[in-house]
């Protein structure tokens, strides 16, 4: 464990510390301590208050639909279906598609010039400008949502199989229905699996500022301006310590949804129990 250890001290652990510090300072180098002066210029501002908006809605919005169609599709391919294989394979397949490959695709499809444009251009409908207005937030709320359920899928398919297929048979035997399997059985021996696909969705959903970046440019529409825009225009005016600060509440606000999440799953484990 010890070169993990290290990597993680070197290039986590040891960089944020540093942040911390230069948070509460008003220059990286030979700055003097200003407490949380620096903090309250940040929540004073518009663009900050603007991208925790959205990406607060991106996550409050995106995670619980991922969540119940991730575990909808695995519960379907669970069963003896019709063209399992193929289907388990396609939810997979744009995991291991390269992100440039991926973007570019999109970027042909939502084109102001683009493919869908052309279709809804042919049909006699107005075109429209999808990554420069209201339906960019839409855009890439499909595409994290195709781009992420299928690792979700994966996971609940793990899940499903651990069941041991015991209780539903002495279900069966007792008269329990099909819901009441689903909410008595699977659904209370998914709930560790259901945690850890909310936390992973939750992280995704801070790291689709690549994909939209690549999409939409240096300048997005305002609904798609979120906390890594924010961070990454102080890191190119060279505002780190803004940018620091900025960090450190998003690193706490995390800790606080997993701490509550993780609170919860204990709860209703020992509710059901």
């Amino acid at each position: 464990m010890l070169p993990s250890t290290i990597g993680f001290a070197l290039f986590y652990l040891i960089p944020f510390g540093m942040g911390l510090v230069y948070s509460v300072l008003d220059h990286t180098v030979g700055g003097s301590f200003v407490g949380l002066s620096n903090y309250q210029e940040l929540l004073s501002s518009g663009s900050f208050r603007k991208a925790v908006s959205n990406t607060f809605w991106f996550t409050a919005v995106n995670v619980p639909v991922m969540l119940m169609l991730s575990l909808g599709i695995a519960l379907m391919l669970n069963r003896n279906l019709y063209l399992r294989r193929f289907l388990r394979m396609a939810y997979v397949l744009p995991l291991v598609v390269p992100v440039a490959s991926v973007v570019m695709v999109w970027q042909v499809l939502f084109d102001w010039n683009g493919s869908l444009n052309a279709w809804m251009h042919a049909a006699g409908l107005e075109q429209v400008d999808w990554m420069k207005s209201a339906w960019a937030r839409v855009v890439v709320s499909v595409f994290y949502l195709w781009k992420h359920i299928g690792y979700n899928i994966i996971l609940f398919l793990a899940g499903l199989q651990s069941i041991p297929r015991d209780y539903y048979e002495t279900a069966d035997l007792e008269g329990a229905g099909k819901w009441y399997q689903c909410y008595g059985i699977t659904l209370v021996y998914l709930t560790p699996m259901m945690v850890f696909v909310v936390l992973m969705s939750i992280m995704n959903t801070f790291k689709i500022f690549r994909e939209t970046y690549l999409i939409a440019g240096d300048y997005p529409h305002d609904s798609i301006y979120t906390l890594q825009h924010y961070m990454n225009n102080m890191f190119l005016a060279m505002d780190v310590q803004k940018l620091s600060a900025a960090a450190t509440l998003m690193v706490i606000g995390i800790y606080i949804i997993v701490a509550m999440l993780l609170r919860l799953e204990k709860r209703y484990t020992h509710f059901m129990e």
